[in-house]
């Protein structure tokens, strides 16, 4: 053996910090990455001295002690979800004898087994999300006791959790199993760890829980994270008694009858501060007075447990607690929740206030103007009565949401004085009459929506130009008229316009390059910085008509839909030859108007268009042929128009039969002869003016309080003006 290492320091000499049995390791590394054509660290190969080298940590005595190579692998299109990209093996990392750290997270390489890391002795980070760990079993090897944690999410795992070597883990603190696929029951053993403080199983498919007492439970539990699994039954009593348990989270399972048993509301943690129950099936009373014992709660959401009884009145003196998040919707709540007295009106620290979708109604009472809240959701009730309340006084709210109900006013015209931090507002559905306060473009506003209302006036440039940062503005179905967007010629908006039902005219702007119609687009060709925000929105329940149909996206839309829908207004001049320009676009509808003049060629560089609409206008001319080039084409018309000429038909015109091209006397098919023959007559009785499909939408905000995504409303968007 002696001589085996005085080969390999001859073939690779010993350089200050770096000894050779690991270089050589991190280079057999390097040379099954080449192999998997992943990323390479450009510095791993070029010195001697391998703790110079990035992503390489060395400790004093000049031995590799952090290994961070997460992210070196980027599967091509969807084939991380299709089955192992790679394969590696952590024999490779055996010879790092003083490893403390090893990351090799979302990297979608495949394990068969954690053989090789048991002389790992010293190993109390592994992060190893984000890859495939093959076979039922492969826990059963992981023998690390020097573990302090451990993150094996994503990695496709699934069985029973019934692992021996879990068990025997008694150093380990935070232990990360979510995204996966385990069923079963959740084992007992996991609570009976002793320095355990963070347990993530969510996202799994787990249905029980193996805990029949307390005394067994360790004592070190801070976080649970039990979410998006099965679990049914009621909810063990021993959750809420374990002492240092600070966050408990049982949302989006299928818990049935009473949320906490009475005779344990005397145990329960006073250390709780965050208790989210919502999305389950919850039922009975759900008594604030149970929580009384929690004086540091923060955060309580029982969001959608629709047959469960809320009761927030206390027989003597309110329980001292620093609420801060309250989500109560869809818990069909009545004006008892909303009744003085009560703990609510007490809650000087409440930022996040949901009440939405309930049985509320009367006016909005004046306690909840206090000067904390930072979001407001009340949507979806029957309230009424006057808005004034609302602006009367300067407020910190940056998100409002008072959609759906019976609220009748104006909005303030010094609207960016009442609300100076206001970053999304949706007040749609309502009795809201008067002009846009001109006051609007003062704020860094991301999202209105005021659809659905008696605003009338004309909509100002202000919010479409100067690099706005405005990225939704829904005023569909009010008495809004004039030109279309009001003469601005040139538009920077940064997502999406919803201008459908109103009384706009005129042609469209012919400086389109670049503008608000495709977020990408946007922020290639305008000199303005992304917008980021503190609390983020979903827009869940979006309903877009394309390629013949209706179709609902959930939060997801602004990923996977970009659409313009002009139709059904009173529009007129040609259609700008720049919208060919927005190549990332799905949809395009510019039928019933009264567009004039020729198809622009320039259409045929919307490479993604999927459905195009041209039909009930006054087009002249011919189809360009350069449209043969749009592959991804699924649904095409120009009937009724003044078009001529042949219809094209190759490429995806092969397939669209003659109903897209009636109503054009002048246009013929294309015979096996190269001629010209006219198309069938149109079907009598067909109604010209009827528009063929309803696009009417509504648009919740939901807070994300642990979410900071300030690309969600960049990716794409929809420009939409259509009737409905």
């Amino acid at each position: 053996m002696l001589w085996v290492l005085l080969v390999l320091q001859f073939m690779f000499p010993m350089a200050p910090g770096c000894v050779v049995e690991e270089r050589i390791a991190l280079m057999r590394i390097r040379s099954s990455l080449v192999e998997a054509n992943s990323d390479v660290p450009p510095s791993w190969g070029r010195s001697d001295d391998c703790c110079s080298w990035e992503r390489v940590r060395c400790n004093n005595n000049t031995r590799v002690s952090d290994l961070n190579l997460d992210v070196l692998y980027i599967p091509l299109s969807n084939s991380a979800t299709s089955g192992c990209s790679w394969n590696m093996n952590f024999t490779m990392f055996s010879s790092f004898h003083e490893l403390q750290l090893l990351d090799f997270s979302l990297n979608s390489a495949c394990f068969q087994s954690f053989e090789g890391l048991q002389e790992l002795t010293k190993l109390r980070y592994l992060n190893l999300s984000g890859n495939y760990l093959i076979g039922d079993n492969i826990l059963e090897s992981l023998d690390l006791p020097s573990l302090e944690v451990i993150n094996i999410e994503l990695c496709r795992m699934s069985g029973a959790l019934q692992s021996s070597a879990l068990k025997n883990l008694k150093n380990l603190r935070e232990l990360y199993l979510g995204y996966n696929q385990f069923n079963g029951s959740i084992p007992a053993f996991l609570f009976e760890l002793p320095r355990l403080e963070y347990l993530d199983l969510s996202g799994n498919l787990l249905q029980g829980l193996q805990i029949t007492s307390s005394s067994n439970l360790q004592s070190s539990l801070r976080e649970l994270h039990l979410q998006s699994n099965q679990l049914n039954g009621i909810i063990p009593a021993s959750l809420f008694e374990l002492p240092r348990l600070e966050y408990l989270d049982l949302s989006e399972n299928l818990l049935q009858g009473h949320t906490i048993p009475i005779s344990s509301s005397s145990n329960l943690s006073p250390s709780l501060k965050i208790l989210d129950l919502s999305a389950n099936n919850l039922k009975g009373l759900f008594d604030f007075f149970w929580l009384r014992n929690c004086t540091m709660l923060q955060r309580v959401d029982l969001s959608g447990n629709t047959d469960l009884t809320i009761d927030v009145k206390f027989h003597g003196r309110v329980p001292p607690f620093q609420l801060r998040e309250l989500a109560l919707s869809g818990c069909k709540l009545d004006n008892s929740i909303i009744a003085g007295p009560n703990f609510l009106g007490t809650q000087s620290h409440l930022q996040t206030l949901d009440l939405s979708n309930n049985n509320l109604t009367g006016s909005i009472p004046s306690w909840i103007n206090t000067r904390t809240l930072v979001y407001l959701n009340l949507a979806n009730n029957s309230l009424a009565g006057s808005l004034n309340l609302m602006w009367q006084y300067q407020s910190n709210l940056e998100m409002i949401d008072i959609a759906m109900n019976r609220l009748v006013g104006q909005l303030p015209t010094n609207i960016s004085l009442v609300f100076p931090n206001l970053t999304a507002l949706n007040a749609s559905y309502n009795i809201i009459f008067g002009h846009l306060p001109l006051s609007l473009c003062n704020i860094s506003i991301l999202f209105v929506d005021l659809s659905n209302n008696k605003l009338t006036g004309e909509v100002s440039n202000c919010l479409f130009t100067d690099c706005s940062s405005l990225n939704v503005l829904k005023l569909s179905n009010n008495n809004l008229g004039g030109s279309i967007l009001g003469g601005a010629s040139n538009l920077s908006i940064g997502t999406a316009i919803y201008l459908d039902s109103n009384n706009f005219k005129g042609a469209l702007p012919n400086n389109l390059t670049g503008s608000g119609f495709y977020g990408i687009d946007f922020y290639l060709d305008h000199d303005c910085p992304p917008f980021s925000y503190s609390i983020v929105y979903d827009l869940q329940g979006f309903t877009f008509s394309t390629k013949g149909n209706l179709y609902t996206y959930g939060r997801s839309f602004f990923t996977l839909m970009s659409g313009i829908d002009l139709s059904a207004n009173m529009l007129s001049g040609e259609i700008p030859w720049k919208i060919g320009n927005l190549s990332h676009l799905k949809s395009l509808n510019l039928s019933h108007n009264s567009f004039t003049g020729q198809i622009p060629a320039t259409f045929a560089n919307m490479s993604a268009i999927e459905s195009l609409d041209l039909s009930y206008n006054q087009l002249r001319g011919p189809i360009p042929w350069q449209l043969t080039q749009l592959w991804s084409l699924e649904v095409f018309s120009v009937a009724y128009n003044n078009l001529s000429g042949c219809i094209p038909n190759s490429g995806q015109f092969g397939s669209f039969n003659m109903e897209s091209y009636m109503g054009n006397a002048n246009l013929h098919n294309l015979s096996q002869g190269n001629r010209c023959s006219p198309i069938p007559s149109p079907v009598e009785g067909a109604d010209v003016g009827e528009v063929s499909a309803d696009r009417s939408f509504t648009l919740p905000l939901l807070p994300h309080s642990y979410s900071h995504s300030g690309q969600l409303l960049r990716s794409c968007s929809a420009f939409h003006l259509g009737s409905v």
